[in-house]
């Protein structure tokens, strides 16, 4: 009789984790989400790691400083402004004008962020890909390398500025405020801040069609 084979013992399963594997994007999603929801003072590794359901020391094998992780925060915001119109810019107006919008959307998304973003874009990746971006298309075009610079860095901050915060939102919602006697031309301020999303997005169309008519007309005299 011939020895009857055994069947090879099945390999033991390996135990998933109860939370999942910490990593830097998962870090950097939920501070992003934190900053969003609370501010930028509700920002702490502790409360981060009480949100991650991990220990306060585990976030540092993925940022060295909260400033390391801040940084990576505000480029992850960077990261959602679209740069595919500088891939073969129709023109450099159009191309910044696409630009400036989807710039505005990304900050006005993430409103707490808007005074970190203001600094420069120090080391981040997606930060200077952007600038590299504005800057080359202009360069590009024709536009002599010290104006290029001036028009990048105005550009910045007209977006910025227009994200800052709401100019509809700062009048209060209260008719009586605004008496004949003392503001004889404010007589419907109360219902600017009821109207605040198209108002402010039409302030900024408006300025940014200036701005862009204003640099067209400087383009056509270069030399």
């Amino acid at each position: 009789m011939t020895r009857t084979q055994q069947p090879a013992p099945q390999e033991a399963e390996i135990a998933r984790p109860r939370t999942p594997l910490l990593s830097r994007d998962r870090i950097v999603a939920a501070a992003l989400a934190l900053v969003d929801a609370e501010g930028l003072a509700a920002l702490s590794t502790r409360r981060l790691a009480a949100e991650l359901s991990v220990s306060g020391p585990s976030l540092y094998n993925h940022f060295a400083t909260k400033d390391d992780l801040l940084d990576a925060v505000v480029d992850s915001v960077m990261g959602e402004v679209d740069l595919s119109m500088f891939d073969a810019p129709h023109d450099w107006r159009t191309a910044l004008h696409a630009w400036a919008r989807s710039y505005r959307a990304a900050l006005t998304a993430h409103p707490h962020l808007v005074p970190v973003l203001a600094q420069g874009p120090g080391r981040r990746p997606h930060a200077l890909r952007l600038a590299d971006a504005v800057f080359g298309c202009l360069v590009d075009a024709g536009w002599p390398r010290g104006q290029a610079t001036r028009i990048g860095a105005l550009m910045r901050y007209f977006v910025t500025g227009s994200a800052l915060g709401s100019f509809a939102a700062g009048f209060p919602d209260d008719a009586t405020l605004y008496t004949a006697a003392d503001y004889p031309h404010l007589g419907d301020a109360h219902r600017l801040a009821e109207h605040r999303r198209t108002i402010d997005q039409g302030a900024f169309d408006t300025g940014l069609d200036a701005l862009l008519d204003g640099l067209e007309l400087r383009y056509r005299r270069l030399p």
